[in-house]
């Protein structure tokens, strides 16, 4: 079981996002209010975990993660596992590849992230999501819905 750190979301394409305290997840959507979120994507939400972070030497939020946790394995979850974020159920749909927006942090960090960026995910019941909120999953992988 892991934690939730620090959430973020996006008010403006590639601007910086913006960390917020709270935010409502929007099922089928994302973030209430984030202009990445789209509905019937699997690019929902986007979870990265803060040890990664911490050994690549970057600030959480750089790498426009929505989601930044401790204690939760992000890099292992499988396609189809299902999260219990605050309020909220969420369906991992995959490992989210680096683009080279990330060479715009550091040169060279996009090949830094491969395998390495976080995971995203589906928002299947909308809810509150909190900093210090909960973050398990709460079944192995399911079939895709």
């Amino acid at each position: 079981m892991g934690e939730v750190l620090r959430l973020y979301v996006a008010f403006v394409h590639r601007q910086p996002m913006r960390e917020v305290a709270e935010v409502e997840a929007v099922a089928d959507k994302g973030f209430q209010g984030c202009v990445h979120g789209r509905p019937g994507s699997k690019r929902q939400v986007l979870l990265m975990d803060m040890e990664t972070l911490e050994a690549m030497g970057i600030e959480p939020g750089r790498v426009k993660e929505n989601i930044t946790t401790r204690g939760l394995k992000v890099q292992e979850l499988t396609q189809g596992q299902r999260l219990r974020v605050g309020d909220a159920l969420l369906d991992v749909t995959g490992p989210c590849g680096p683009c080279n927006r990330m060479n715009e942090i550091r040169p060279g960090l996009e090949q830094e992230l491969r395998s390495r960026r976080g995971t995203l995910c589906r928002v299947l019941e909308g809810g509150r999501i909190r900093r210090g909120d909960r973050a398990e999953v709460l079944e192995a992988a399911v079939a895709p819905i």
